[in-house]
């Protein structure tokens, strides 16, 4: 018997909570003006620097925001995942990239031209309200991690980053988890330190079974106490 042929995954905007409450017709109009890109895992989809404008809509996959240190040490500023875009800087200040973009597994992008993105936050005050939240919480975050870099540990700052990207388990209230916990090495990147330090501050945390790793995913089984041990390890830096 023959196999049946997989159907392509269908390419739209609709599950974007930036463009929610676009109508039908809308939504269309937009898709059909934009570009559509596969790339796979460790292809550079942004090189700092470049003077392209797009904005980028990330259907599939998830993708690496990264910039370098003057020594070449690479530093992770965030990572994409469906759902979210990025590019939106550029499109908005007409300045040169300020980060390079690479993909982190086979991801499926939407790309937007940046006079199609400018005109919809222009004319659409919903989008517009929604386009400063998000920009809010990243200066916020930004403002956080520079905090973090000055006063907190390798291991500290690692748990802190582990507790921004844990999300509530629906099915089990109070449990936390990363899904799918990221790569040693990109959690390093994010945090400003070595892989080995990053896993080796994560295993720490196994045998007290304040952690748990189960297939991709970490567990945060007591949220509650490694924000009080993320306190605890500042204050007794705080007091050397």
């Amino acid at each position: 018997m023959g196999t049946t042929p997989t159907q392509p995954a269908e390419r739209t905007l609709r599950a974007f909570p930036l463009l929610e409450g676009l109508s039908d017709s809308d939504l269309k109009a937009l898709e059909s003006r934009c570009r559509w890109r596969t790339c796979d895992k460790g292809q550079t989809i942004l090189d700092k620097g470049a003077t392209s404008r797009d904005v980028f809509f990330v259907l599939r996959g998830s993708v690496a925001v990264v910039t370098f240190s003057p020594t070449g040490k690479e530093v992770t500023l965030a990572t994409v995942k469906p759902g979210e875009s990025f590019g939106e800087l550029a499109a908005i200040d007409e300045q040169p990239r300020s980060a390079s973009v690479t993909a982190i597994e086979k991801s499926e992008l939407c790309i937007m031209p940046p006079e199609i993105f400018v005109d919809l936050v222009r004319t659409n005050a919903v989008v517009s309200f929604r386009l400063l939240q998000r920009m809010a919480r990243l200066v916020r975050q930004s403002g956080l991690r520079i905090m973090e870099l000055s006063t907190l540990q390798a291991a500290q700052r690692v748990y802190a980053e582990l507790l921004r990207m844990a999300q509530p388990e629906p099915a089990v209230p109070g449990l936390w988890v990363v899904r799918p916990l990221p790569p040693m090495h990109e959690i390093a990147g994010m945090t400003s330190t070595t892989r080995e330090t990053v896993n080796r501050a994560v295993s720490q945390l196994y045998p007290s079974g304040l952690l748990k790793r189960k297939g991709r995913n970490l567990y945060l089984m007591d949220r509650n106490k490694l924000e009080e041990l993320v306190q605890s390890l500042q204050a007794h830096h705080n007091h050397k």
